[in-house]
């Protein structure tokens, strides 16, 4: 009786995350004004209409048939939003917006999905006949809830290359008093830290954080705080993105084709530099983290004389302590909130690089998780002992190309559940408008 009770408790906590994960995409939407809803505000990613019907259909095609045995209402629609894009290397996509059904008819499509799967979902909480591959229930419950809050992350980005104009404002986040910005590095001893989660623990996990290992860092240093607007603009004084020197061989390529010479997130004008927030353009203020490439990462790391950190180093860097016992999170034990860092949809747009001292790691770095995701020098691939989800066979594994590289920490935008020390997250190379910043290491 106690077990089904502890099964119940948490299959209906599951439930209650699905309809907040729910809330969260579908107040994201609202933002977007109807008549820019066929909008494409990056030209690498699909159309704004694409992803209302899409979050829907991932959750419809991973439960429908081989969990719920439920029958297929519109296999056209559920083949059309089933899959997004990450072009590599140019083949941008050429669709036009009447090449989309109406918003009413997504909508009637999302409605029903809905309806359909909380139907099932209100009796299968500790039904063990309702799993997919071996995977039992809440298994499944926790990808729909994170596959969606990763998309109601990267659709902030997305949204955030709209035009002003083409959004309803939002209220802005109050201004963070903060100390003068300290710009120094931390000496890191050498030490043994754990990466990826046990099977055998029976924790949720993505099929890349899988299987745990343990490796030896040896000793560094690193940044304290992430690189800052400041800083980068001192690199792009010195003239950083002409400067053949510092650019590997692809990304100089990438750079002269496409033209770049500015962040993404930057905007000149009258001779003053601007950032462009979600809803409006302020001056460029220099203690926030700058928001790059993993291109223009790597040459101001070469610039300043000094790389991008490994995905080792990052973590031993934000869990480790000089007692060699690790942290679950960078300040300690204690659940993530606004006073340890600027994540789980608090703001819309970053904060100071130093605004929350009380998320320090053991070693006094700051900001480590929130405020924008970290690049590392690590290119994604399998753990040891990787196995690909049966029902998601390409989620990682289609990624372990060598052109994508490991993001640590989050965003403003990052929901708390994914702020665990074993998730992973990736992103190629020459892409500008992820949340990301980062910070050096010398070995």
């Amino acid at each position: 009786m106690l077990t089904v009770q502890r099964e119940s408790v948490v299959v209906d906590s599951l439930l209650q995350r699905v309809s907040e994960a729910r809330q969260k995409s579908d107040s994201l939407f609202e933002i977007v004004r109807p008549e820019a809803v066929y909008d494409r505000p990056i030209s690498e990613r699909h159309r704004i209409i694409f992803y209302i019907g899409h979050l829907e259909a991932f959750d419809w095609n991973l439960l429908h048939e081989n969990v719920f045995g439920l029958r297929k209402f519109h296999p056209e629609f559920d083949r059309l939003f089933a899959f997004g894009i990450d072009p590599v290397g140019g083949g941008l996509p050429t669709d036009q917006p009447t090449d989309w059904p109406s918003l009413e008819r997504v909508r009637e499509y999302v409605s029903r999905i809905r309806a359909s799967l909380d139907e099932k979902l209100a009796v299968a909480i500790t039904d063990d006949r309702y799993q997919r591959d071996g995977f039992s229930l809440d298994t499944l419950l926790n990808v729909a809830i994170e596959h969606r809050l990763m998309h109601v992350e990267t659709l902030a980005y997305m949204l955030h290359q709209l035009p002003f104009s083409r959004k309803f404002p939002q209220p802005a986040s109050a201004p963070v008093l903060t100390s003068p910005l300290r710009i120094s590095m931390v000496s890191i001893p050498g030490g043994r830290i754990h990466l990826g989660l046990s099977r055998q623990r029976g924790e949720f996990g993505w099929d890349n954080e899988f299987e745990a290992h343990t490796a030896e860092v040896p000793a560094f240093e690193i940044d304290r705080c992430m690189v800052s607007n400041g800083q980068f603009l001192q690199f792009l004084e010195d003239q950083g993105y002409e400067r053949r020197e510092l650019w590997g061989d692809a990304d100089w390529e990438w750079r002269s084709a496409s033209s770049i010479s500015v962040p993404v997130f930057w905007h000149k004008k009258g001779g003053a530099w601007f950032w462009r927030t979600m809803f409006g353009e302020i001056p460029l203020p220099l203690d926030w983290p700058v928001y790059v490439s993993h291109a223009e990462a790597s040459a101001f790391a070469r610039w300043a004389g000094k790389t991008l950190p490994t995905e080792e180093q990052w973590q031993r860097a934000a869990y480790g302590s000089s007692e060699e016992a690790e942290r679950f999170y960078p300040w300690g034990k204690e659940a993530p909130t606004s006073k340890h860092g600027n994540f789980d949809f608090q703001n819309w747009d970053p904060m100071p690089v130093n605004a929350h001292p009380r998320g320090q790691s053991a070693f006094g770095i700051e900001g480590m998780l929130g405020n924008g995701w970290e690049w590392t020098s690590t290119a994604f691939g399998p753990f040891p002992g990787f196995e690909p989800f049966p029902f998601y066979r390409g989620y990682s594994a289609d990624f372990f190309d060598g052109k994508h590289f490991v993001i640590k920490g989050g965003s403003s935008r990052t929901a708390a559940c994914m702020l665990r020390p074993t998730f992973r997250n990736w992103f190629q190379s020459h892409y500008q408008y992820v949340y990301a910043g980062f910070r050096c290491v010398i070995k």
